[in-house]
């Protein structure tokens, strides 16, 4: 009975070899392709293994998000909130106004998307400016403050009408994660997306090897030419986002001006995190969390972690001699390649 059952099982057990024979000899014939371009504000790098070009459909899919959420976009539904229109907001818009809502109610106010006159006043966000004084700054908090938006019947209702909301700090990774989202839909396993340094990964690169993304080393480099590697991390299935100050600042009286805001002061942070990396499920959440830890500076944003242990982060600041140091999740070690 024994050597007739395992003739019958054989045929299915060959089938079975010369199957995944087949699909792994695929998997290595297929080849990665490149789609690249300019979209909000910044550039994008996306590599995926298909036998077809979806550059098309990517351009599309980031396109929407443009649409919705880019306030440098006149036609932008966001540029109609902002100029007090009466427009239909759509899933996008939605899905990241609520995503952004919830995370400044987490940090307390640390993460807010109506910051945006005071980064405008300090010269980071549409226009350059001379730096703000105290009377200035006192007169645009009265426009900031996540609490002063919400929701109601599908209208953003403001308390101020001169209220501006920018999604900078999460509109990268959304969009980031809408172009991994489509390539997942397509059937695409193995693919890294790379929008204005927010990422997101799955499967294997085009070497069949786990994908790793560095992290740079924080100095002052406003013309983004230096390229040393702080560490490198294994971030594959996974989305990264970093944000830093070491990029863009500028210096007046002596002093260095940082480009993360307080929202609540309305003053460049001072606190000694020069990087927050974070690694989450969604690169939106990546993406506000880094610059929500910025804010709140190394200890809040570790009792942020301790209540979130799906997030990661990796944390460069200025120790107390001055000197580049390291802080990382316990989670985030099995992460760290070298």
């Amino acid at each position: 009975m024994n050597k007739k059952k395992l003739i019958w099982q054989l045929p299915f057990l060959i089938l079975l070899i010369v199957g995944t024979v087949l699909i792994i000899r695929q998997q290595h014939t297929i080849p990665f392709k490149r789609s690249e371009g300019i979209i909000f504000g910044t550039t994008y790098h996306i590599a995926y293994q298909c036998d077809s070009d979806l550059s098309a459909g990517i351009k599309a899919e980031l396109e929407k998000v443009d649409v919705s959420l880019s306030p440098f976009n006149p036609q932008s539904i966001i540029t109609a909130v902002n100029q007090n229109q009466d427009v239909k907001l759509n899933d996008m818009f939605l899905a990241v106004f609520q995503k952004a809502m919830s995370i400044s109610e987490d940090t307390e106010g640390a993460f807010d998307i109506t910051v945006a006159p005071i980064v405008n006043a300090w010269g980071f966000g549409f226009k350059n400016g001379k730096r703000p004084d105290r009377h200035q700054v006192d007169s645009l908090l009265q426009m900031v403050g996540y609490k002063k938006v919400k929701l109601r019947d599908g209208k953003v209702v403001k308390d101020d009408p001169r209220i501006m909301l920018d999604c900078s700090a999460i509109a990268k990774g959304f969009g980031t994660q809408v172009a991994a989202d489509f390539l997942r839909h397509r059937g695409v396993k193995n693919f890294m997306v790379e929008i204005g340094g927010e990422i997101v990964t799955s499967g294997v690169n085009d070497n069949r090897l786990p994908w790793r993304i560095g992290v740079t080393k924080p100095v002052d480099d406003s013309l983004s030419v230096s390229q040393e590697m702080q560490t490198v991390l294994n971030v594959t299935d996974k989305a990264m986002a970093t944000s830093g100050n070491y990029r863009n600042f500028y210096y007046e009286g002596g002093r260095k001006f940082a480009h993360t805001i307080d929202p609540k002061t309305g003053y460049p942070v001072q606190h000694s995190i020069l990087s927050a990396t974070v690694l989450a499920d969604d690169c939106a959440t990546a993406d506000a969390y880094a610059t929500s830890f910025m804010v709140m500076g190394l200890e809040r944003a570790k009792k942020v972690l301790e209540r979130h242990p799906e997030l990661m982060a990796y944390f460069i600041y200025s120790d107390e001699r001055g000197q580049n140091a390291v802080w990382f999740s316990p989670s985030m070690k099995d992460k760290i390649a070298e």
